[in-house]
């Protein structure tokens, strides 16, 4: 070895240093059962969710065993929503312990279409919030969140669809930041979901109703 390294002219040390890496078979195994439980996240809402956790690793090394699993998030077409936990629900049994958060759309006489952000304690049933605009993403969701909760406590676990606003990073994070779980509830098969199929629209209806009644 040593006549060698002197003709190639190559130090020793460099010759028998083999690379080890750590095992990660945990983490591995970590990262494929939250990626089949969110089988529509890609590896940065997956780090962000891991992350709560408390997994420490940094997010080169994630993506590089999230690539190896073959986790990669396929293209498709149409307008299929990320699929969240389908864990049961408790009955909430104090305030504050449940939200609901969801939108009702409608356009203006002129034809343009605007959304109305509402959020529901499903303990007690009333209106926390009701926060119209023509946009809404997920980072004002995120702020109209902060302003409710400076109104009153944080809440344990807020339930959602998993539309585009609920499950962007801007919200992945803020409940990471906060922490708040956020559960997810799948659309029925179709576009949207009815007024008459969601119990957080029929009482926001309800709401509204109500609202005119004593404007008049």
């Amino acid at each position: 070895m040593g006549l060698r390294s002197k003709v190639l002219q190559i130090d020793r040390s460099s010759v028998r240093y083999r690379r080890r890496r750590p095992d990660d078979a945990p983490d591995r195994a970590r990262i494929r059962n939250l990626a089949l439980k969110r089988r529509r996240f890609g590896y940065r809402r997956l780090y962000l969710l891991l992350a709560k956790q408390g997994l420490a690793m940094n997010q080169k090394r994630f993506r590089r065993l999230y690539r190896e699993e073959g986790l990669t998030v396929r293209k498709r077409s149409g307008r299929k929503r990320a699929v969240g936990t389908r864990a049961p629900l408790s009955l909430p049994l104090k305030p504050n312990e449940r939200w609901s958060i969801d939108f009702v759309a409608d356009r203006f006489t002129d034809g343009r279409p605007f959304r109305i952000l509402s959020l529901i304690d499903d303990f007690s049933r009333e209106c926390l919030a009701l926060i119209p605009d023509t946009s809404l993403p997920g980072l004002r969701v995120s702020r109209e969140l902060d302003s409710v909760i400076k109104r009153r406590a944080k809440p344990k676990t807020i339930v959602s669809d998993n539309g585009t606003e609920f499950t962007s990073t801007a919200i992945l994070k803020w409940s990471a930041d906060n922490k708040v779980d956020w559960h997810y509830i799948a659309r029925p098969c179709g576009a949207r979901l009815r007024h008459d199929a969601s119990p957080n629209k029929m009482h926001l209806l309800k709401v509204l109703t109500d609202a005119c009644a004593m404007s008049v």
